[in-house]
């Protein structure tokens, strides 16, 4: 039993960066570049019910282990018994993962702004629980593995949440993004201006957009997206990222002449 909660652990723990990894990846609309497959979100969601999954099987096996008294309350509850702060973490990082995966169906019927806050709350989930795979391999004398194989996994899921919060700028310096095709409209007087139009046959309403730019795109109670087909010339840079976030491309940048 001790040798499935290891295998569990470290399944859940990759399983658990690729979800991160994933999601960023689609939210940015850079796993369109990559793939050329539009509709990913099932993948993401696929790789975070195992990465749950997984993470449930581990607190489980604690509780069939002969060697240690674990019992259901001290995995449900933290420092339940005088309980460690590691073994805390994991399961605080394991019901908030939970909590998010359940709120999933609730997008089209709460607040998208509030719900979308919560759902990026798995950036704390995923710290906690990797800081508790951390503590947990040191004391089981296992760090070396985490060095060789948790490090491998840890790098480009860090560095790939890092670039989803760099400004569009500095991605395009370090070659991570390609310039908008098309015009860039002046940011103050003179020049051509901006038209925004949304493919509403493309658009699946994930509120990307919302994110990025919520001047100019807002979704309403009965999920349908509005926005500015005419913003300020202040909000164009938004736009534009807003447009290059789009995981559907649905959201098409024309010029207009003043």
């Amino acid at each position: 039993m001790k040798s499935v909660a290891q295998l569990s652990a470290r399944l859940a723990y990759a399983t658990m960066c690729a979800t991160l990894a994933w999601g960023v990846l689609i939210a940015t609309g850079w796993a369109h570049k990559i793939t050329g497959t539009q509709g990913l979100r099932n993948t993401h969601m696929v790789l975070a019910t195992l990465a749950i999954a997984f993470g449930s099987l581990h607190a489980f096996c604690f509780t069939m282990l002969k060697t240690i008294d674990f019992g259901l309350l001290k995995i449900l509850v933290p420092f339940a018994g005088g309980g460690l702060v590691r073994h805390a973490l994991g399961i605080v990082g394991l019901e908030l993962m939970i909590a998010i995966a359940f709120t999933v169906g609730m997008r089209k019927k709460a607040l998208y702004r509030k719900w979308l806050r919560f759902h990026q709350m798995a950036y704390v989930a995923v710290t906690i629980t990797i800081v508790h795979s951390w503590f947990g391999a040191i004391a089981n004398g296992n760090l070396a593995i985490l060095w060789l194989a948790g490090l491998t996994i840890l790098i480009p899921t860090a560095t790939i949440v890092i670039a989803r919060f760099l400004p569009p700028e500095i991605l395009m310096r370090l070659g991570m993004m390609e310039p908008e095709p098309g015009f860039e409209p002046e940011p103050t007087g003179g020049g051509n201006a901006m038209d925004v139009s949304v493919d509403n046959h493309r658009c699946h309403r994930y509120g990307v957009c919302q994110a990025e730019a919520p001047e100019v795109f807002q979704l309403i109670d009965d999920n349908r997206l509005t926005y500015e087909r005419r913003p300020s010339p202040e909000l164009y840079a938004k736009t534009r990222t807003a447009a290059r976030s789009c995981p559907m491309r649905a959201i098409e940048l024309r010029e207009r002449v003043r």
